[in-house]
């Protein structure tokens, strides 16, 4: 069973990041850190069956290194993408520093379309032999993965949940800690059982039993206004409340969303989520 479990928010911004370049708003110029948001991502770190630490990074935005060494990350066993969009996937080369400090290479999970997204981009990583000069690059292993089939790594099992983000399908994850056997554990270690469901705008019916019993709910909310391809500020609080988790932490906010002015206004159980929140 795993131990020491703690789901870290990376990054919570939207795909200009806060501040956006240029401008002067409010949230832009804010003081508070809360309002300074890197491009989205998130990371489960846990001490696994063996003794040993692990780290599984979501999703690897742009501004991975500057999260990395926020974070004081020093390896990373998997990376899980839940799409292909550049906000979401462009941080990939940054992670041959961990080959470096690990000695090995590092599995990547991704549906068919991400995965062939993430080898045309990132083409003199997955086609090393071509590159002129033998230079160094992040030694990745590739996996495709679908919708409902499992992901068991090192004691915790992450299943590919079904989103969509405008028309776009796209992942999200249930991720919840195995027991000696390999099943589902009957105690969970909180934060799990968590959902990661980023950049939404809809949940097919399909998707919904697999959200019922969380403990952590990580969701998609962009701002107040409604938006074609992710959750409005009305549209997360019904998700949330529909769900009933313990815990629902929104992610993914644009600088329409001044920290402490919308915080001390969400319902109990409902927080705003921030670049290094720690959901222990």
């Amino acid at each position: 069973m795993i131990t020491e479990t703690s789901f870290v928010l990376l990054g919570t911004g939207t795909s200009a990041g806060i501040p956006v370049i240029g401008c002067d708003c409010p949230t832009c110029t804010s003081t508070d850190p809360c309002d300074r948001r890197t491009r989205s991502g998130a990371m489960l770190q846990f001490v696994d069956g063996d003794g040993n630490a692990r780290t599984i990074l979501l999703d690897c935005p742009p501004d991975h290194r500057e999260q990395s060494l926020r974070e004081k990350i020093k390896r990373c066993d998997a990376i899980l993408f839940t799409h292909d969009h550049v906000d979401h996937t462009f941080g990939l080369d940054e992670v041959r520093r961990y080959n470096a400090l690990m000695g090995s290479p590092i599995e990547v999970y991704a549906d068919a379309r991400t995965r062939e997204c993430l080898e045309r981009v990132f083409r003199h990583i997955f086609k090393r032999h071509e590159n002129v000069n033998d230079s160094f690059v992040a030694d990745l292993m590739p996996r495709t993965i679908e919708v409902g089939k499992p992901i068991d790594l090192y004691g915790v099992r992450f299943t590919p949940l079904r989103l969509l983000h405008g028309r776009l399908p796209v992942l999200g994850f249930r991720i919840d800690a195995l027991d000696a056997s390999g099943g589902i554990a009957a105690q969970q270690p909180s934060p799990l059982p968590l959902a990661y469901c980023t950049d939404v705008s809809a949940i097919p019916p399909e998707t919904w039993p697999q959200l019922r019993g969380v403990r952590t709910l990580v969701l998609d909310m962009l701002r107040y206004r409604k938006h074609p391809t992710h959750f409005s500020l009305d549209e997360a609080l019904s998700v949330a409340a529909e769900v009933g988790a313990h815990s629902t932490v929104f992610v993914h906010m644009t600088h329409d969303i001044l920290h402490a002015e919308l915080a001390a206004k969400l319902p109990d159980g409902v927080q705003l989520g921030f670049d290094g929140l720690r959901i222990p």
